[in-house]
Order: structure tokens, then sequence, then C-alpha cells
């Protein structure tokens, strides 16, 4: 489901979005890619020409990610840029500008997170740097550097050059979202046993998500377009 491509004026007024009447604003903020090492083996297999690694899209000052668990709940949250917990920085790869509020960006990101839900993370055609590489998509109109999910594109072998360390399948618990819904129940504990059940989709999930025990990981609640 595509996202019209906001306008960015910046190549027009220097970055400067001139609003009505005297009043003018600029909302002007680079997009960064942030790439991870998922694990020191990287530093061999990179001068192959490929890796393992994670990425999140950085904008306004924090970062966006994709991560697997097992609910139909957004699976994107944000934490402080290059400091994804369980994760290894490698580089920071700017793919632009962009001109817009954070609170439009805020708006943006959560109508995407409806589409991002945790249990339809899948290695070869859904994962997080699929994710970046979507945004980013919407955002600039340029693509995420193809090294970094080259390993996704090899399919079968990235079950066997993953360590045994990182074939985590599902994050088990999302405690942000076990609140009421508005009739006063909780929605989620039948989808926790069906998701058990379903080792065989689990095998695709083999990149984890970040500890949502961490205070410094939040996801996003997604609203729907």
């Amino acid at each position: 489901m595509g996202a019209e491509k906001p306008s960015n004026s910046s190549s027009e007024n220097g970055g400067v979005c001139v609003g009505s009447g005297d009043r003018i604003s600029n909302f002007e903020t680079q997009v960064m890619l942030n790439v991870y090492d998922l694990t020191p083996l990287n530093e061999y297999t990179v001068w192959l020409g490929f890796g393992i690694f994670h990425s999140g899209i950085e904008v306004h000052g924090m970062e966006y990610g994709f991560g697997a668990h097992e609910y139909p709940i957004s699976g994107v949250f944000e934490v402080e840029p290059k400091t994804c917990p369980g994760f290894i920085f490698r580089c920071s790869v700017p793919l632009g500008h962009i001109n817009m509020p954070p609170s439009e960006f805020r708006t943006f990101i959560e109508k995407v997170a409806a589409e991002y839900h945790g249990n339809t993370y899948l290695l070869i055609s859904k994962n997080c740097n699929h994710f970046t590489n979507d945004i980013a998509w919407r955002l600039t109109g340029k693509r995420i550097p193809g090294w970094v999910n080259r390993l996704a594109r090899l399919g079968a072998l990235c079950s066997c050059l993953l360590p045994e360390s990182l074939k985590v399948t599902t994050v088990k618990q999302l405690p942000e979202y076990h609140a009421c819904t508005e009739d006063g129940s909780e929605s989620l504990d039948s989808t926790h046993e069906s998701a058990e059940s379903d080792d065989a989709d689990q095998q695709d999930k083999l990149l984890p998500s970040p500890s949502t025990t961490s205070s410094d990981v939040s996801f996003i609640k997604e609203i729907q377009r």
C-alpha cells in the first residue's frame, strides 16, 4: 500500500517552508539509515560482499525499526538513534532530506505501523531491512544500499549462515500491548496460543527483535489509514 511522497521544498527555497502571511517555519530534517551488525562474523564476511545486518531509519531525532513478535499488531518500534539494544552499530548512510513537521511524520509512521505487524515478519520477504527500504522510498524516493539486505536474497542460505544465538523467532511478551480494549477485555491472549502452534511460519522469523523489557525501546501503536 503506497503513500504519497511528501513534497520536499528544500531544493527550491533552501529548506524553508513558507506559510501564509509572514509565518515561516522550517521542518527540514535529514533521513538517515543506521546499520547494525547482528554478529561479529560480519567483520569477516563483509569483505566478501555480504553480512547479517539490522537497519533503522532515523528521522527527527528518533530511529524506527521493525521486528518480529507473535501478535497481529505493530512490530514497528522507536529507539534513540544508533543505540538499538542487542545489535552492534556499524555505520550511518544519509538518504536525503525531507521537509515534514514532526507531528505529520508521527502520523505517517503510525499509519505505516498498521502494515508491519510483528507476526508478519518474514526473513526473506518482510524483514527489518525491507521496512527501512520502504520507508526510505516513501520519504525520499531513494532505496537503501543493496548490501544491507543482500543476505535475505540468498534465501535458504540465511538459516545456515546465522549463528544459533541469533535464531530467536519471536519476542514472547509485549507488556505495553496487554492493555484493555475499549470494552474492557484483553484481546491478545488467544493469539499467543495460535502463534506458538505455527512452528513452520516461525522458521522464517530468524532475525530477533530488540528486547521489549528495555526502557529504551517503544513500540509504535498503529492507527488505521
